[in-house]
């Protein structure tokens, strides 16, 4: 095992380089102003049949790339609290965690528009957080208790909010990118003809990018020319199987075939937010789908039961932290452009650890759902409304107590 992660190890240095030193150097080259630095991303794209792609320069704000901040640093809090209750016993059944990879969740979100959609894997509480959600209800969801953004009725892999354009927390490998291709179909029938369309992002990982579903939507979506964007979050394992080892081609990017690609260094919040920026613009604009790879990094393993480190060993993940960490990069990043000093973002991180606890200990104080609660929401009234009905009935385990709207049995 030492020597299989240590060979990994070497494979993932070679792969990386090229947008690993853009990384490394572009907090130097920021240029400090009053409230706005400009940013080199040189060498953080790649692209594949397409003829220019996004800027190599961008201007970012403070309170933008401070926003930036504080959202990761909750996410990455949120993450590391949800491991430590795991633990203790007080969130039980699946658990995939997303430390690592927050800074393509947050680049993701900054590009996107309010009435565009989003779905994603079952590794979707940051995705919850970005889309509009609260610590308490995310924790609180996990913990199963009522105050949770299901109602206590979902758990880790099912969270919604239709509101927020939000539609999972999807449990089953690669089935929400269906459901994504859908809203953009719906985006596509809606839009007002000469005016840009919202979008849709299905995400996944690399492990589901060979899915027979996958390669169907992306043909209807090249067909029709849906606003569809097909989103892997390459992390380099499926489950515990390295990518050279579980898929043919390691360019996801360039699975499209015919549809356009782009490779994103998803470590670096900057390349994410240009890059979906530009994503989303070629999309709304009629042109059709196209294909992202967001080359990021898991810490944990695969879920909570898997220790991560039987199939890869701990010096890759070390050197990861120490090289490519997202949060250490926006971090400098921040510093060498004068927005603020490592104090002021220990004080940041100070405040948001605080805020974590009170939302958790909020969440753990919420009550279990009612019993009754049990039947709702299996069949809606109506589509607008939160409003639902009773089935006439639902059969349970022990079919003496099964529910029958009439009370009795049939």
């Amino acid at each position: 095992t030492v020597s299989i992660g240590i060979d990994r190890l070497a494979q993932l240095i070679t792969m990386l380089s090229s947008l690993g030193r853009t990384t490394a150097r572009m907090g130097l080259r920021a240029r400090a102003m009053s409230s706005s630095a400009t940013f080199d991303l040189s060498g953080s794209f790649e692209l594949h049949n397409l003829e220019s792609g996004p800027n190599t320069t961008v201007e970012y704000s403070k309170d933008d790339l401070m926003k930036q901040f504080e959202l990761m640093y909750t996410m990455r809090r949120m993450e590391i609290t949800c491991d430590n209750e795991y633990k203790a016993r007080n969130i039980r059944g699946f658990c995939h965690l997303y430390d690592g990879q927050e800074a393509v969740a947050t680049g993701i979100q900054t590009s996107l528009d309010a009435e565009d959609s989003w779905v994603t894997s079952y590794r979707c509480h940051c995705v919850a957080l970005a889309r509009g959600g609260s610590v308490e209800k995310i924790v609180g969801e996990l913990f199963g208790n009522a105050c949770g953004m299901s109602k206590g009725k979902g758990g880790s892999m099912h969270f919604y909010s239709k509101k927020n354009g939000f539609f999972g927390g999807h449990g089953i490998v690669g089935a929400q990118v269906p459901v994504a291709n859908g809203l953009a179909f719906a985006h596509k029938y809606k839009a007002k003809p000469g005016e840009p369309m919202n979008v849709s992002i299905g995400c996944y990982g690399d492990g589901a990018a060979n899915q027979g579903q996958i390669w169907e939507s992306a043909n209807m979506a090249a067909l029709w020319k849906l606003p569809m964007i097909f989103c892997i979050e390459n992390n380099h394992y499926g489950m515990g199987t390295s990518i050279d080892r579980h898929s043919s081609i390691n360019d996801y990017y360039k699975m499209g075939n015919a549809i356009p690609g782009i490779r994103i260094d998803g470590m670096n919040v900057l390349a994410t937010t240009e890059g979906m920026r530009f994503v989303k613009e070629y999309c709304a604009s009629g042109n059709g789908p196209m294909y992202v790879e967001m080359m990021t990094y898991r810490y944990h393993g695969h879920s909570m039961s898997d220790p991560g480190t039987t199939y890869r060993n701990r010096e890759e993940i070390a050197f990861t932290r120490s090289t490519r960490d997202p949060l250490e990069f926006i971090k400098k990043s921040i510093i060498d452009a004068g927005f603020a000093d490592a104090e002021e973002l220990k004080g940041i991180e100070k405040r948001i650890r605080k805020s974590v606890q009170e939302e958790v200990k909020k969440a753990k104080e919420s009550p279990k759902p009612a019993p009754e609660s049990l039947m709702q929401h299996v069949f809606a009234v109506d589509l607008e409304s939160d409003q639902s009905e009773m089935p006439s009935h639902i059969r349970m385990p022990d079919h003496a107590k099964s529910y029958w709207a009439s009370g009795k049995a049939d």
